[in-house]
């Protein structure tokens, strides 16, 4: 039988659904947030639900907005003609920070996963079809993960862009094989970036 409170366990418990935190980490951030004043404790609730209320996909490239297009497509003195294709917003982040990359962005939300029955469908690939049929890019960035499934969706649509007759390269290999871009540190993502391979069309 626990000897936590039922209201220190439901925190737990809520926090620890959360990734890369276990049981430990999840009762020592609870423990945090018990020491906090009650105005920072609401606070953080309120900062929690108000990201959930505010935030949506970008209409256009699917990173997270509060407006109906984000502030990189709206952006005037970004490369309109330079695109580059990532897993989820995270990567975006992660790009903008470590890089000096100055086009646009098109997130899949995820990378094709056969055995995870992810296919094309449950990706924004008909989005990035529809993008490519009305919006000019003379080059187009694969910067998916270097996992297997990372290779196999990057491989996926440099053979569409070749049937497209649109330029792909992808990041240089400084990035490990079956590392998560997130985890990438910057200055090795920045030497990616610069350093990225033209793939073949």
């Amino acid at each position: 039988m626990s000897q936590m409170s039922p209201t220190l366990e439901r925190l737990v418990d809520q926090i620890a659904k959360l990734p890369g935190l276990g049981k430990k980490s999840a009762l020592r951030l609870a423990m945090h947030i018990l020491k906090q004043s009650e105005p920072e404790a609401r606070a953080l609730a309120d900062a929690i639900i108000q990201v959930k209320l505010k935030l949506h996909l970008c209409r256009r490239c699917g990173n997270l907005t509060e407006l109906e297009i984000c502030t990189i497509c709206s952006d005037p003195k970004r490369d309109a003609g330079l695109l580059c294709i990532v897993e989820s917003p995270q990567d975006i982040l992660r790009l903008e920070r470590a890089t000096g990359y100055r086009g646009v962005y098109h997130v899949l939300g995820g990378v094709l996963s056969p055995l995870d029955g992810v296919g094309p469908d449950a990706l924004r690939i008909t989005d990035l079809w529809a993008r490519t049929s009305t919006e000019m890019f003379r080059e187009v960035v694969l910067a998916l993960s270097p996992t297997a499934d990372g290779d196999a969706t990057s491989l996926y649509l440099l053979r569409e862009f070749k049937s497209r007759n649109i330029a792909a390269s992808r990041l240089a290999r400084g990035v490990p094989i079956g590392a998560e871009l997130e985890h990438v540190d910057e200055v090795t993502l920045a030497r990616a970036m610069e350093e990225r391979t033209r793939l073949d069309n």
